[in-house]
């Protein structure tokens, strides 16, 4: 778990996820190749690069946990999209890659140490091969 602040509430809460997924990755060793690749399948948010393996990156985002917090968000339907569009994106490549599906799962938490009227902590999650 890493504590951050709360998100600037005046942007994008999906866009500043994903850009606080991509930098925690970058500092785990990942190297940024896209953001946002869409297809007639679906989007993938980050496609990254771990060594010789080409990362394919779900970054969701909650509020709170309930329902289970963003993991939980994952739909089957989900899953079957990100799959589909990262075979695409290999096709379009033209090659074969190694490849992984990893989430990057942020939500929100009160801590009520250090919690004051405008700020609460994030939860991040990063799972290798998710799906």
């Amino acid at each position: 778990m890493m504590k951050l602040s709360l998100f600037n509430k005046q942007s994008n809460k999906g866009k500043q996820a994903e850009n606080i997924a991509c930098e925690h990755l970058i500092k785990n060793g990942l190297k940024l190749i896209d953001k946002n690749f869409n297809s007639r399948y679906g989007e993938i948010d980050l496609i990254m690069q771990h060594k010789n393996t080409l990362v394919f990156v779900e970054v969701r985002y909650r509020k709170n946990a309930d329902y289970g917090g963003a993991k939980a968000s994952i739909t089957p339907g989900k899953q079957s999209k990100v799959r589909k569009t990262a075979l695409y994106y290999m096709q379009l490549k033209g090659r074969e890659f190694e490849s992984r599906i990893d989430v990057v799962a942020i939500t929100e938490t009160a801590d009520n140490l250090t919690e004051t009227k405008n700020q609460n902590a994030l939860d991040i999650e990063w799972i290798q091969n998710a799906f």
